[in-house]
């Protein structure tokens, strides 16, 4: 009878620690969400809300450190003037844009 009593005792302790590492694997996954997974998709967001703002005429900043302005639009790909050279015109993907400065409309 005492065989019996043990193993139910061990049972009960190995039903608790189950449950606590599943709690602590969530909190874990939890805390990795909050500080790693959060801000980066709220950067990708206002990234993308500034993408949306983008129009032709614009002075852009890409992530290489170029100033430029943007020629024309396509889905992906901006055509993007680089210096007072007229013939500099390079195709870029809108990911590589940084920063936008609008251009006044002062006419």
């Amino acid at each position: 009878m005492s065989l019996i009593s043990v193993s139910g005792s061990g049972g009960a302790a190995g039903g608790t620690s189950l449950v606590t590492m599943i709690l602590l694997y969530a909190v874990i996954i939890g805390v990795f969400w909050f500080f790693a997974i959060r801000p980066q998709k709220k950067q990708q967001k206002d990234h993308d809300s500034l993408i949306a703002t983008l129009e032709v005429g614009d002075s852009i900043l890409t992530t290489s450190g170029f100033y430029g302005v943007v020629i024309d639009i396509t889905d992906d790909v901006v055509v993007v003037e680089f210096g007072n050279n007229k013939n500099c015109r390079i195709p870029m993907k809108k990911d590589n844009i940084v920063e936008i400065d609008k251009q006044s409309s002062e006419s």
